[in-house]
């Protein structure tokens, strides 16, 4: 994940004040607008127990996949691979009702699938 003094920007220093927040380089609260219509993208950030974590919501629904996609490109690096979670129901935990998450591992390797299964790659190559 990027430094996230380097979104300063986009800080929520009162959010965080009120969440508790440390507001320096490796967690913090953020408020972004959507690229999609505008509208607010609340963000929680932080590194910790071995992972990088994004928690990304909306007033009234949860983020979409550009909005998802956004907020990936903003907060982790473009050679940095991350995930969502569909975990089991028995495993599913619900802050609130329009939250997703971004996760990545600091000391593991997020397996992909290869290319072939996803799609044809574009620009030629194979």
């Amino acid at each position: 994940m990027r430094l996230l003094t380097l979104l300063n920007v986009f800080r929520d220093s009162a959010w965080e004040a009120q969440l508790g927040c440390p507001g320096d380089d490796f967690g913090g609260a953020f408020r972004v607008k959507s690229q999609i219509d505008g509208g607010d993208l609340r963000i929680i950030a932080g590194v910790g127990d071995g992972w990088d974590h994004v928690s990304v919501s909306r007033a009234n629904r949860c983020p979409n996949w550009p909005e998802m996609e956004q907020v990936k490109r903003l907060f982790f690096r473009d050679d940095e691979v991350a995930m969502q979670l569909h975990v089991p129901p028995s495993d599913h935990i619900s802050f609130h009702p329009h939250w997703l998450h971004i996760w990545r591992p600091l000391d593991a390797v997020i397996p992909r699938p290869p290319d072939y299964m996803v799609g044809p790659k574009t620009g030629g190559a194979s």
